[in-house]
């Protein structure tokens, strides 16, 4: 269990097992120096870090330190502090951080520096955050399998054998061994689902158009990929998301917040329905074991005052899949096309991206439209649902982790996989949807691997989400990340 709270600070050593909302706390009032906060980090890092490649590209540590002190210094002639002051964070390497090595998890960037912050690193930065370093990722986010050849594998914080899942792996890896005290991730197919469930820690997919994207070059189309937080706590992500979200006229599909979603889990949720899916009626394939474990963790509910149905509305879930294909196809194969027409650019991608970007070379204007009109019909599904249902809640994942050298499952529960990401089918409706959905620890099988369970709300109930996962966290027998 992680110690204590503002009223009972741990010794120096136990800093990093504080939350994020205490460890920002103690900074305020003064209780802990930035330079006590970052030095702690810093030494779990170089303890940890090298066993399981979770963080890449770090800054000078001498440099982080002035710039803790420099912070130190602020605080004691009564600067403002912002809700993330002093907090060291490690950005995921697919977002952009000014002045820091930024690789995508390509050898094409392998000394990348960009001139400019993500919307959402801004928004850290200005929050007071301290920026330590990036986190470890796929190649350009494709698969949920954290290796590249920039960097290495990320391991799993459970089994070194294992994978981090990802994209946001390195993220979910760091905060699982707290090497940092909250993390952001992005999510397009499960991307900061998958890994937080891979490391027993939370992930959080806002809402579409709840965190801007940015800088993009096309800033309409790009509309299932979004920015949130993950953290070892709800109320950890509840903090981060605060400073995230919010409308950006850069971002013009991107709306203003309507809550404060750390204020807001002070109210409790009252309750609810939650419509199980599980398979979707033996239409995916699950790895043995995973369904008992969700359906425990749904169990616990009840003393959240939710009721359960088993539900599998009547749809066409592989139609529905491969809609989610094409629009992938349609944004992130056309978004590599420039680097697979350059030869020796092209020699650099891994096959999952060059398959994405020939797949998207032979679609149709009329196989895109027929993608979101499919799209827009499970909208409607949803949206009736919601009528009826408060969550709907599935497995995070079709599979256990993995061996991490192996890049993606090739057969799940004896059924083959036809594409790199096909395990991975769970995570698409939430995404198609444009809904919420946090990955809730689970617990661990026999082997001792971790599996968590998502849980989807309607289009912009974000804080409805997050207060159910609240009071799910409140059932656990352990605390995630420990």
């Amino acid at each position: 269990m992680r110690p204590a709270t503002k009223h009972a600070l741990p010794p120096a050593g136990d800093i990093c097992r504080l939350s994020a909302v205490d460890l920002a706390d103690a900074i305020k009032r003064q209780q802990l120096s930035v330079r006590e906060v970052v030095t702690a980090f810093l030494d779990r890092i170089d303890a940890v870090n090298p066993l399981v490649n979770a963080i890449v590209s770090l800054r000078d540590p001498a440099d982080i330190l002035r710039e803790a002190d420099r912070a130190d210094a602020h605080l004691a002639h009564a600067g403002h502090a912002g809700p993330l002051f002093g907090l060291p964070i490690a950005i995921k390497d697919l977002a952009q951080t000014k002045g820091l090595r930024t690789s995508f998890g390509s050898p094409i960037f392998a000394d990348f520096v960009p001139q400019e912050d993500d919307f959402f690193v801004e928004r850290i930065r200005k929050a007071g955050a301290i920026i330590i370093g990036k986190t470890n990722v796929p190649e350009f986010g494709l698969g949920s399998n954290t290796y590249n050849t920039v960097f290495g594998p990320t391991l799993n914080a459970f089994d070194p054998a294992l994978t981090a899942g990802g994209s946001s792996g390195g993220a979910a890896v760091a905060l699982a061994l707290d090497m940092v005290p909250v993390a952001d991730g992005s999510d397009f197919g499960g991307s900061l689902r998958n890994p937080a469930a891979y490391n027993n820690v939370y992930g959080f997919r806002p809402s579409q158009g709840l965190v801007p994207a940015g800088p993009e070059l096309d800033v309409f189309h790009a509309q299932m990929g979004v920015e949130g937080p993950m953290g070892r706590s709800v109320r950890d992500m509840a903090l981060l998301l605060d400073e995230q979200a919010g409308y950006d006229p850069r971002a013009p599909l991107s709306h203003h917040k309507q809550d404060c979603f750390l204020q807001g889990l002070q109210t409790p949720t009252a309750g609810g329905r939650i419509a199980w899916f599980g398979d979707l009626g033996g239409h995916l394939p699950v790895e043995p074991g995973i369904p008992r474990l969700c359906e425990a963790a749904l169990g616990r509910f009840a003393e959240a005052s939710f009721q359960t149905e088993a539900l599998v509305p009547d749809v066409d879930f592989e139609a529905l899949w491969q809609a989610f294909v094409t629009l992938r196809q349609a944004s992130s194969g056309c978004a590599l096309k420039a680097h697979y027409d350059d030869p020796m650019k092209r020699s650099l991608l891994k096959p999952e991206a060059v398959w994405e970007v020939e797949q998207a070379a032979q679609l149709t204007a009329p196989q895109i439209h027929a993608a979101t009109v499919r799209r827009s019909s499970w909208h409607k599904t949803l949206l009736s649902l919601f009528d009826r249902f408060d969550l709907i809640a599935l497995p995070t994942a079709q599979v256990f982790p993995f061996d991490v050298s192996t890049p993606w499952p090739r057969e799940v529960a004896g059924r083959a996989m036809d594409s790199y990401h096909r395990w991975m089918q769970v995570s698409a409706l939430a995404t198609l949807g444009g809904c919420p959905a946090v990955n809730v620890p689970a617990g661990f099988d026999g082997r001792g691997r971790s599996m968590g369970m998502q849980l989807i709300g309607r289009p912009r109930g974000d804080m409805a989400v997050l207060r159910a996962a609240a009071a799910y966290e409140t059932t656990l027998p352990w605390q995630a990340g420990a």
